[in-house]
């Protein structure tokens, strides 16, 4: 079985559970879970017993709340930024392409690469008190790889991406909803239960016409995409960036240039 304290995997008859384990971090992601992630993805297609998958947080402050910060202090040039938004891309895009059903179920915040899990999610049922953000504007000051871009662009348009990312707020659960960042919202108290009704029906349905239209959209949304490694590399090599990273560990406000 695939885990690590900080990714626990197990499966429950046919469904297979991920949970994000550093609540004292709000389940920010270190290299070792996202290297986890792709080894649960492995297992998971490897089994034929697994026929539908649940991510969640543990804790109730978050589901993920994205990279761990103190990890981009290595970064030195946009070289750096290019092989990090690559290995985001392998995990994330290995998450994408299991051939069953994936569930997020949200609760609390889901933020930067948490927002790209839930995004690559099929179904993101939540409560009431999920937050929604990608705040990298306000943060970091880094960039998103082309597939996320796109991602985002497909589940919410153009405007509402545009939204997400220049003003750096969180949505609410509400809002969320209503631009297609979740599918659902139920009580807190119910998620559990709704995300094990929804892994009953998912099991009972055809895993063929599930996997297939679920592969047809993932080809159709990602069709074509130009290269942005150039945008990547100007923005990791910026000294925005490394400032960002500064203040954000500092927990200070940090002071754009521009440059």
């Amino acid at each position: 079985m695939t885990e690590t304290d900080q990714l626990l995997f197990e499966r429950r008859g046919s469904a297979a559970f991920i949970t994000f384990n550093r609540p004292e971090a709000r389940n920010a992601m270190t290299w070792e879970m996202y290297d986890a992630l792709y080894e649960c993805c492995e297992e998971i297609d490897a089994d034929e017993r697994v026929r539908v998958v649940v991510l969640r947080g543990a804790g109730d402050k978050a589901f993920v709340v994205g990279t761990d910060i103190k990890q981009f202090l290595e970064f030195e040039s946009g070289e750096d930024g290019v092989a990090y938004e690559r290995r985001m891309e392998r995990i994330i895009s290995r998450l994408e392409a299991v051939r069953k059903p994936t569930i997020a179920a949200i609760d609390g915040y889901v933020i930067g690469g948490g927002l790209s899990i839930a995004a690559v999610s099929d179904l993101r049922i939540c409560t009431p008190d999920a937050k929604f953000g990608m705040p990298i504007a306000r943060t970091l000051g880094n960039c998103l790889s082309a597939q996320n871009y796109a991602r985002l662009l497909a589940l919410i348009g153009p405007a509402r991406t545009k939204q997400l990312l220049f003003t750096a707020r969180m949505f609410s659960a509400e809002e969320a909803l209503s631009v297609g960042l979740a599918t659902e919202i139920v009580p807190r108290s119910e998620l559990d239960e709704r995300v094990s009704e929804l892994c009953a029906t998912l099991e009972e349905h055809a895993p063929i016409t599930l996997r297939v239209t679920k592969e047809a959209t993932r080809r159709l949304m990602l069709a074509n995409l130009p290269d942005m490694e150039d945008l990547i590399s100007e923005t990791y090599a910026s000294r925005d960036f490394h400032e960002g990273v500064s203040a954000f560990v500092e927990k200070r406000r940090p002071d754009w240039q521009g440059c």
